[in-house]
């Protein structure tokens, strides 16, 4: 669920989690068209009968293509100060990738508050633990705490 609060009450969610996206699927074609954008065509990726006899046993998403799927994963459960007019995306403290994501499966993203700091006037530096889970695994693909500068009017 997005949040839209005041930013007087922007810490009051401050470690709480805000909740979790829908569920979606990575299949191979989205796999194949990450690996032509960023020219890593690496077997684990797109060879599918010789990822067989991989060490996953079946191709696997680029760890960049997970992280790059924030964006749109966070669009429906992120905590927004009210009267936002853009956000930019401004880095990250720390990214960790957890377990291989399977062609196949399914994501979302669960999202909880860190810090709401106001840098200069209607600039907010809002940062995020999100972790991506995978639909029936225990171990999430990955966790990492994002950054984002919100503008407000």
């Amino acid at each position: 669920m997005k949040l839209i609060v005041p930013v007087e009450n922007l810490n009051d969610y401050i470690g709480k989690d805000i909740g979790h996206s829908d569920w979606f699927l990575i299949d191979q074609d989205r796999i194949n068209k990450f690996a032509a954008v960023t020219i890593d065509h690496q077997f684990i990726h797109v060879d599918e009968e010789q990822a067989k006899n991989g060490p996953f046993g079946a191709t696997i998403a680029h760890g960049f293509l997970t992280l790059s799927m924030l964006t749109y994963l966070t669009e429906s459960c992120g905590l927004i100060p009210e009267n936002s007019v853009m956000g930019i995306n401004y880095g990250f403290d720390k990214v960790r990738f957890l377990m291989p994501l399977k062609v196949n499966n399914r994501i979302r993203a669960r999202v909880k508050p860190i810090s709401a700091i106001e840098r200069n006037p209607g600039q907010w530096l809002m940062k995020s633990e999100v972790t991506v889970e995978i639909e029936n695994e225990e171990k999430p693909a990955l966790v990492c705490e994002w950054l984002a500068l919100v503008f407000t009017k």
